[in-house]
């Protein structure tokens, strides 16, 4: 797996824009949707009106978690604060799951069981149209994101969508990928009430969008309780970062090798390394220098190494650790 070779301040700065042009997208089509639910009476439409919602509120959530966990390491975190960009995240996807899902499934129950269409249908399929468009384009700018970061890496856009702890890129393009079928869900749940003059239909497919909206929400609610945790990196980086390890001329072995994600750019990295028992305390030192340059001269990332000099045995390396996803 090779370095990005993007630097983190521009994929931060991407990730940043990413999310802004998500939030006004979804910010300008709740309230159209709203308009166009509270005129037609459209479950759907009330549904995916609270679905951008969640959107938005989401988003700003993102933003809060990109400005906060992006704060410089002091004395009382000296760590830095990236796992607090975790914790909105995880927060935004709790609000996903209440605030989205709950309304939409609970409002297309109430729909089946007595609800009633106004008859307006027209707008309820302009404010769609114009809502497919608007979200498209925010998820292509997503999309882009997703595509480059994976291509740095060399690997396929859904591992990476996987591996990825850069939270708010990953909760954009699953968003904007929900939201994009939730408006084809909204639509057909309208087009068969009209057609059938049935309002079941209008309330299944808001069900269908809340259970769209669970989906999502514990995707990216697993996926943020495992960083937060303490999630390590990816298997491939961490053979990587022990051959690197075990390749240099003066260490016969590395018996313990851990990683850790302390935030969407920010790797630690702590081994137990032998070191030839002929070798000075100076040579040593020399070749912990040698180390750290390597690790991130291959991995940007990495930002923190600690190798402590353990009894060993030659040729033994701890490998095939980390995450296989």
């Amino acid at each position: 797996m090779p370095a990005p070779a993007e630097p983190k301040s521009e994929g931060g700065n991407e990730s940043v824009g990413t999310v802004i042009i998500a939030g006004l997208a979804n910010l300008v089509i709740a309230a159209a949707k709203l308009v166009a639910g509270l005129l037609s009476g459209s479950a759907a439409m009330l549904s995916e009106s609270a679905h951008s919602l969640a959107d938005t509120v989401t988003e700003v959530f993102l933003f809060v978690a990109l400005r906060r966990g992006g704060k410089p390491a002091d004395e009382e975190h000296p760590f830095g604060y990236g796992k607090e960009s975790f914790v909105w995240a995880f927060i935004a996807a709790l609000f996903t799951f209440v605030g989205g899902a709950g309304f939409s499934i609970y409002h297309g129950v109430t729909t089946i069981t007595g609800g009633e269409h106004s008859g307006h249908y027209l707008i309820s399929y302009i404010v769609l149209a114009v809502s497919f468009v608007a979200e498209g384009v925010s998820f292509l700018k997503a999309q882009r994101q997703v595509t480059g970061e994976s291509e740095r890496w060399g690997i396929s856009r859904r591992r990476f969508l996987r591996l990825t702890p850069d939270t708010t890129v990953k909760a954009v393009f699953l968003e904007d990928s929900a939201a994009l079928i939730g408006l084809v869900l909204a639509a057909a749940g309208i087009g068969l009430a009209q057609l059938t003059g049935s309002e079941v239909w209008d309330g299944v497919a808001s069900i269908l969008i809340g259970i769209l909206l669970l989906v999502v929400a514990t995707v990216l609610a697993r996926a943020n309780v495992s960083l937060l945790v303490g999630r390590a990196v990816p298997r491939r980086m961490h053979n990587q970062i022990a051959d690197d390890l075990a390749a240099i001329p003066v260490v016969t072995a590395v018996p313990t090798l851990l990683t850790m994600q302390l935030g969407p750019g920010d790797i630690l990295v702590a081994a137990k390394v032998d070191f030839d028992d002929e070798v000075t305390g100076a040579e040593i030192e020399e070749a912990s220098d040698e180390a750290e340059r390597r690790l991130r001269a291959r991995y940007p990332g990495i930002r923190y190494v600690f190798l402590d000099p353990t009894r060993g045995r030659a040729g033994r390396n701890h490998r095939d650790g980390g995450v296989d996803i």
